[in-house]
Order: C-alpha cells, then structure tokens, then sequence
C-alpha cells in the first residue's frame, strides 16, 4: 500500500511560482526585486526566510520615514 503523504509544513525553498504566490505578487515583479537565490542542483530557488525578511523590510502605510536624500544628509551632517 503506497499511500502519498502530503506536506503538513511550507517547504524552505521555493521556486519562483511559488516564491511569488507566497510574497503576493506575479513571478515577474519577483524578478525584479533583487532578491537572493539558492542554487541546488541546476535549480534557482527562493528561501523562504529571506522572503520573510524582504517583507518585513517594507514600510508599513501610514508610518513616515525619512526619504533617502534627508537621511544622508542627516548622516553627513549636512543641513537642507
């Protein structure tokens, strides 16, 4: 008797179809976010905690953040 088990946990690394669907969006604005890769075998896989990572990275709506310019001028000591 072959029964076929099936994952009861998300697997680590993903491929891009995946990686996509797990971030929410399609495979090609994953392709243009820069995001590391695992390589195994011949694959090209996503890591599923650096996904994690670039989500927890994005600014939350509604909170203000210092555009780049103003922080490094603040880090340079220069005033605007």
């Amino acid at each position: 008797m072959s029964a076929k088990r099936s994952l009861t946990f998300a697997p680590r690394l993903l491929g891009a179809a995946e990686a996509a669907a797990y971030l929410g969006v399609s495979a090609t604005t994953l392709r243009g976010l820069d995001l590391p890769r695992r390589v195994l075998g011949g694959r090209r896989l996503y890591d599923r905690l650096d996904l994690d990572a670039f989500a927890s990275d994005l600014p939350v709506e509604g909170e203000t953040f210092e555009s780049e310019v103003e922080l490094c001028d603040r880090h340079f000591g220069m005033q605007a």
